[in-house]
């Protein structure tokens, strides 16, 4: 065995985890009963009932785990593929996912995982981006992979992780089991400033751009994760949110830290997130704000079905990737009202969350997204660049160990967003009195009606405290008179009966106590879309909302 070292990179904490706790589980994979059995058959999973549903089970302990990503680097080693090169990801949440890509870690080529919501299109458009050269992908991206493979010109190789693979890929589980676990020499000489990965922003406010982290860069999120939530060994982290996304992976990277089992959720169903938690004894549990919503609608309305549950291990659930409407928790506490509660903001340019971090002790602050992360440091400057004053609204940039760096390929949008080390967020916020930050507005997405700024967040945190409303979007569109004017799109909570015309004087009429300027011009029912991380799709909105609707309703100046 060889002698534990002190970890720099991330595969350093997989190999130590890997001798420390050869045999106890790192991962478990659920996958809901109604997945395509077939692309399942080839795994060793258990199935199980639960009294909400029944559902596939699968683990890997952490002597498997790092195995797996050794075979793997080998494999990518024995295929040519060298340090430098690009590996790109095309998975949904699986036991695979981590293992290939600690395991393209291990070789020296940068790990580039890709949005499972991506079309055709979009996968073409950042494989070319990111100069990728070997493309993992899954059975359920087979149709999308086939239709753009003549345009991947820059592709080499295909890996594919599934049954029945095509003729023109590798398979991924008859090859990798052919290849020893032994680390591959390379490994020995990777350094934390090295290439480590490439993301890709979320496109909420354009098409993506791709973000170059170092290993480095990587690390640092662990720690600061770790820092922030002290995970312990013994912890449960319940995964549920995307692999692709910083968000997901980086908060993992705190149980990673600490050697703490992780179970990997497909799906969000709320039933099946509360009875996972119960059955798992998660201790640790990071949701989007739909989600905590929908978990309080279930209680709420299916109370009975969970009061047998145990959750007395659940000790801590934090929320992130936007903002976090007060009302949501207030009302979350009244459920559980022993859990911690914390949430964090951050981009995939500053590594995901954590440079910007409330605190559990904070709840007293619920609405801000708190003070700069452990290592990070934080300003709020005007268009001059000078820091604005307590209470005036400003950009937020941050500097720290998890900034980008650069945007691959983009000199032009590097220089836009990085100065002196200082990364531009595009995020409009603001400092209380006790230092405490708290996010106003994407700087693109404030409207000005009149000459007067209107941040759509605060609309939005005003409007989510509506019995019933689900979701809320609010958005500028173009006006002849004023320039643009605040439309608010709203989803009533399900189940409710109010009829349309009825349920809009209900919100006009709370809408009074906001100022005459900041209510919104137009009400328009309809779905609010968001992203695989929870984030609201503007672009969408503003583009089948700018030209008019049929359904929207003016509402009296």
């Amino acid at each position: 065995m060889r002698e534990e070292k002190q970890p720099r990179l991330l595969t350093d904490l997989l190999e130590r985890n890997a001798a420390r706790y050869a045999d106890e589980t790192a991962l478990v994979e659920l996958n809901p009963i109604h997945d395509d059995a077939k692309n399942l058959a080839w795994k060793d999973y258990a199935l199980v009932e639960t009294g909400h549903s029944a559902h596939y089970r699968s683990e890997l302990t952490w002597k498997e785990f790092d195995d797996q990503a050794n075979r793997f680097a080998n494999m990518l080693t024995d295929m040519g593929v060298k340090r430098g090169d690009k590996v790109a990801i095309l998975l949904m949440n699986c036991l695979d996912w981590l293992p290939i890509y600690f395991g393209t870690l291990k070789t020296g080529a940068l790990a580039v995982p890709l949005n499972f919501r991506y079309t055709s299109e979009e996968i073409a458009y950042c494989i070319e981006l990111a100069d990728v050269s070997v493309l993992v992908f899954a059975s359920e991206f087979r149709g999308r992979v086939e239709s753009v493979r003549g345009e991947l010109r820059g592709i080499r190789d295909y890996i594919y992780v599934g049954m029945d693979p095509p003729e023109t890929a590798k398979s991924f589980e008859s090859e990798v089991k052919g290849y020893p676990a032994d680390r591959p020499q390379i490994a020995e000489t990777i350094e934390p400033e090295d290439d480590g990965a490439i993301y890709f922003s979320s496109g909420t406010t354009g098409f993506p751009k791709a973000i170059l982290h170092s290993h480095a860069s990587l690390f640092s999120a662990a720690e600061t994760e770790w820092r922030h939530h002290g995970q312990r060994h013994e912890d449960v982290f319940l995964l549920i949110p995307p692999l692709y996304h910083t968000g997901a992976k980086m908060h993992w990277f705190g149980s990673l830290m600490a050697g703490g089992k992780s179970i990997l959720l497909k799906g969000t169903d709320p039933g099946w997130v509360l009875h996972t938690a119960a059955a798992e004894k998660a201790s640790i549990v990071w949701l989007l704000v739909p989600w905590a919503r929908d978990i309080l609608d279930y209680i709420e309305e299916k109370g009975d079905e969970i009061k047998g549950l145990d959750l007395s291990n659940w000790r801590l659930m934090h929320i992130g990737a936007q903002p976090v409407p007060p009302s949501l928790i207030k009302r979350w506490k009244r459920h559980f009202p022993r859990h911690d509660y914390d949430t964090n903001y951050g981009l995939s340019e500053s590594i995901g969350p954590g440079c910007v971090h409330l605190g559990t002790e904070n709840l007293h602050k619920v609405g801000a997204i708190g003070k700069a992360g452990y290592g990070w440091q934080t300003r709020i400057v005007g268009e001059n660049g000078a820091d604005a004053e307590p209470g005036e609204v400003g950009e937020l940039i941050v500097k720290g160990p998890g900034v980008m760096r650069e945007y691959y390929r983009n000199p032009a949008a590097t220089a836009e967003s990085l100065k002196d080390g200082w990364l531009y967020t595009g995020d409009m916020a603001r400092e209380d009195a006790d230092g405490f930050i708290f996010l106003v507005d994407r700087k693109k997405d404030v409207v000005i009606t009149g000459g007067e700024n209107i941040y759509p967040v605060q609309v939005e945190d005003f409007l989510n405290g509506f019995e019933k409303v689900k979701d809320v979007a609010v958005i500028g569109v173009p006006d002849e008179r004023l320039g643009e004017i605040a439309v608010a799109i709203i989803e009533p909570k399900p189940g409710q009966s109010t009829p349309e015309a009825a349920l809009e004087k209900e919100i006009l009429a709370y809408l009074e106590d906001l100022p005459r300027y900041k209510r919104p011009r137009k009400i328009i029912f309809g779905q609010v879309p968001r992203n695989a991380t929870g984030k609201i799709e503007k672009p969408k909105l503003r583009e089948k909302y700018s030209v008019g609707s049929v359904v929207a309703k003016q509402v009296a100046e």
